[in-house]
């Protein structure tokens, strides 16, 4: 079958799949006020995707060339059925890498639980190394957990471990020579993320807003060298140093022609397609998983819609769509 295309020639490999939109954590740029369900929404057992609907649902991407998918949130790890969901999508037939953002609280006692799943890459949110301003940024008190689950999770045998922080002026900005220490002797790629104005964090942008090409040239001019990128790669440019086991991600979206290497869909924990993390839209899939003979009608579906994807975002016309918040961003 042919993989994934849109009418710019752009393959798609990479799938994003939130299944909760629930997070424990009160991130300043993304859930200050801790997580609200939405007014109108269902709450309980069937507000988010079920274990069988995340089978139809991944088991749809692979037959059309999804080759990695990424389990993101809220936090994941809140699901009660996290592990079964990742063995769920590691045991699909095509599927070659899972993934995970997580703010990781859990991830001391559950790392190698989730290894052993088949659970291949961690993202873990890490926005400052100072525990007081790590506590500001995220709302919690528990920088010595997450650094602790990030060593369970290099004991447990994880060779893809990566730390994103939101770049945030007169936050964590000035840290990078911290991070670039922190990281010399650890096989692990830490990525700054461009704060974005999503939602309603107007003010917040225009008080913490810093510009990732600041800190590419600074990695420039200390001897990082650009590396070429993965067809399943999410959005980052990567930088390597022959002095450094680390590596560097930077997420620039309003950096020139940051679409042009789209490779990534996403479908949200309600079960809406999401061809643009800032689409103003999402085409509902969830009618078309309730049983294993509706997939030939959910590749249709998907196709048809790859079909309208726009060639870029609106970010710089300060338009991010329905995004409220960045809990999706980081793959």
């Amino acid at each position: 079958m042919l993989p994934l295309q849109d009418g710019f020639s752009r393959r798609f490999y990479y799938l994003r799949l939130s299944v909760t939109d629930v997070c424990n954590f009160r991130c300043t740029y993304c859930l200050p006020d801790g997580y609200r369900p939405p007014e109108g929404s269902k709450e309980g057992r069937n507000a988010f995707l079920s274990l069988h609907e995340i089978r139809r649902i991944v088991s749809g991407f692979a037959a059309m060339g999804t080759r990695k998918v990424r389990l993101t949130g809220g936090e994941p790890s809140l699901r009660r059925d996290f592990t079964a969901i990742i063995e769920t999508v590691a045991n699909t037939p095509g599927i070659e890498k899972v993934a995970m953002t997580t703010n990781g609280y859990r991830l001391k006692e559950r790392a190698q639980a989730w290894f052993d799943a088949g659970l291949t890459a961690l993202n873990v949110s890490v926005d400052s190394l100072d525990p007081r301003q790590f506590h500001q940024i995220t709302g919690e008190n528990k920088l010595v957990e997450v650094m602790e689950g990030i060593a369970a999770a290099l004991a447990a045998g994880f060779k893809s471990v990566k730390i994103n922080a939101v770049l945030l002026k007169g936050l964590n900005d000035h840290q990078l020579d911290a991070f670039l220490g922190w990281i010399k002797h650890k096989p692990i790629e830490l990525r700054f993320i461009e704060l974005m104005q999503t939602g309603e964090m107007d003010t917040l942008f225009r008080d913490h807003h810093v510009s990732g090409e600041q800190i590419k040239r600074r990695l420039l001019e200390s001897g990082w060298a650009q590396q070429l990128r993965g067809k399943d790669d999410g959005p980052a440019q990567v930088f390597m140093h022959p002095g450094s086991q680390g590596r560097v991600g930077l997420i620039m979206p309003y950096s020139k022609d940051f679409c042009a290497g789209c490779n990534r869909l996403r479908v949200s924990s309600a079960g809406k397609l999401h061809l643009c993390l800032f689409g103003d839209n999402g085409v509902a899939l969830r009618d078309l998983l309730a049983a294993d003979n509706q997939q030939d009608a959910l590749q249709q579906r998907i196709r048809a819609a790859l079909a309208g994807k726009s060639a870029t975002h609106r970010l710089h016309e300060g338009n991010a769509g329905m995004t409220p918040h960045l809990a999706s961003i980081g793959g």
